[in-house]
């Protein structure tokens, strides 16, 4: 794939997407420039915009991973929100154990926690995939509800706090248990973990003999197992990472935003990071400018519905249509006229020779 058609076929897709859902805001009687200046005002017009922009993009970068990662070993995922709820759980579990220790040793514990409750998640329907020829989307979106519905049964049984009444949550984490936030500002030290991971994702793919092997067994099985690589290990490997990174969004939701477990942990990242991994084309470096974008979609949900008597789902319209085009935008690459590699035709003398 030629690097300038990897940018204009995703660019194209968007633009198109954009152009479809000025459509649905002029039959609403709306007027389409209006609402994309909204857009943008809300989510880059300032510096309150950038922070909840970039508030919302912390845990889409790693939500991002969770279908990228696993992606290069020819893996597609679809299970985020549920690695997301599961990694919560585990870190709002084992915060509320570890409230005795130490704040940097507690939140220590609950990244790990919520790494690998949400990496199991993952590797288990990779694992089924690869093993027993389940399909890992299928699997992957029944884990999400079974996710949902776990965190409804904890969080209104044992981990319910008695003074939760009419929104169920778990005990709250102390205050000093909980991720600091940049000075000045309502960002969190979670986008930190979120750009390191980006970064770490990148160099693994891309720099790494494992990267290697695990583009080799994403792109032809067959070749892989010729040269002996173990794919079914590589395929388990890299489900376990991807949701390891959902599983930390789950924490960073848990330890900075909310402060405890919450049905807020099921709100929808895990599906916008879906978006953010095909936009990026996989790539985790991309991942992070694509992370903003999307990050400043979600924080103007509020104002199209104070400025445009719009629901707040209007923003998840915009979501499933570039969605949408960004998967047709799939079937153009290779087929462009002018992406095209030529092959020169042999000289009259070459033939003769």
């Amino acid at each position: 794939m030629k690097r300038g058609e990897a940018i204009l076929v995703p660019l194209g897709a968007m633009i198109a997407g954009l152009l479809v859902f000025g459509l649905f805001c002029a039959a609403l009687g709306l007027n389409p420039l209006a609402v994309y200046a909204s857009i943008y005002k809300a989510g880059f017009g300032s510096w309150y915009s950038w922070q909840n922009t970039l508030v919302r993009a912390s845990p889409l970068l790693l939500c991002g991973l969770c279908t990228a990662i696993p992606a290069r070993a020819g893996m597609i995922v679809i299970g985020n929100e549920g690695a997301v709820v599961a990694g919560g759980l585990g870190a709002a579990t084992v915060g509320l154990a570890t409230l005795s220790l130490p704040p940097v040793l507690s939140l220590t514990i609950m990244a790990l926690s919520a790494m690998v409750c949400g990496g199991i998640w993952i590797a288990f329907g990779a694992a089924l995939q690869h093993y027993r020829g389940v399909s890992a989307v299928i699997s992957g979106l029944l884990l999400n509800y079974l996710a949902v519905a776990l965190m409804n049964q904890l969080i209104e049984g044992p981990l319910r706090d008695p003074s939760s009444f009419n929104s169920p949550a778990s005990y709250p984490l102390t205050p000093d248990h909980r991720l600091a936030y940049f000075a000045g500002t309502h960002i969190h030290h979670g986008l930190i973990f979120g750009a390191v991971a980006c970064v770490l994702a990148w160099f693994l793919i891309d720099r790494t003999t494992f990267g290697f092997a695990m583009k080799i067994a994403g792109g032809n099985v067959r070749a892989a197992r010729l040269a002996g690589l173990p794919v079914g290990r590589l395929v388990v490997i890299a489900g376990f990472l991807g949701g390891a990174c959902a599983g930390l969004a789950g924490m960073i939701e848990v330890a900075a935003v909310h402060g405890r477990a919450n049905e807020s942990l099921n709100a929808g990242y895990g599906y916008s990071g879906i978006l953010v991994a095909f936009l990026a084309r996989q790539n985790p470096l991309v991942i992070v400018l694509v992370s903003l974008l999307t990050g400043g979609l979600l924080a103007s949900g509020g104002v199209l519905q104070r400025e445009h008597d719009l629901p707040d789902a209007t923003i998840a319209v915009l979501q499933g249509i570039l969605f949408l085009f960004i998967l047709l935008s799939d079937t153009l690459y290779g087929r462009l006229p002018f992406f095209r590699s030529r092959t020169p035709e042999p000289k009259p003398h070459a033939i003769a020779a």
